[in-house]
């Protein structure tokens, strides 16, 4: 009896691992080597936003538009611009923020940006059971500073 359960545990575990992935949403930053404002976004946000309860319903995905674009990727087009965060879900283009605007600024694209998840109608951006993502008081600072608008290399 006790294998039999294990044979089902262990045939079911693919099922249920492409269940999890269902609605699954990601940012991708695409990002190169050469740019400060990639490096700046990493001191600012990279070191904390694993930590994010954004984090948790977009996990980050780094891609560098020197290296050849991911197969799942080729749809993506009109990236120009380092750094530009897209905002994908079951592979499809949500939105996107171009460049980085500095940390206080960034926390409230990004929620915008996470709102879209979900939302009942197109064009409807209001997520049941509101995010408090453009609240960035929960967040430990990494620095005080602010830029004054979008950068992008």
């Amino acid at each position: 009896m006790r294998e039999k359960i294990l044979l089902i545990a262990v045939l079911c575990l693919p099922l249920l691992a492409g269940a999890a992935t269902v609605g699954a949403a990601e940012l991708v930053m695409f990002e190169s080597d050469s740019c400060e404002w990639c490096e700046a976004w990493h001191e600012d946000i990279g070191v904390i936003y694993a930590k994010t309860t954004e984090a948790e319903i977009a996990p980050l995905r780094r891609v560098s538009i020197e290296d050849p674009v991911p197969a799942d990727l080729t749809h993506v087009r009109g990236i120009h611009y380092t750094p530009t965060f897209v905002l994908m879900e079951n592979g499809a283009e949500l939105g996107r923020i171009l460049g980085y605007p500095g940390e206080d600024f960034f926390w409230g694209l990004l929620g915008m940006e996470l709102e879209k998840l979900n939302s009942d109608a197109p064009g409807d951006n209001a997520k049941s059971g509101a995010l408090g993502c453009a609240d960035s008081s929960n967040r430990e600072s990494t620095d005080e500073k602010t830029d004054g608008g979008a950068a992008a290399c």
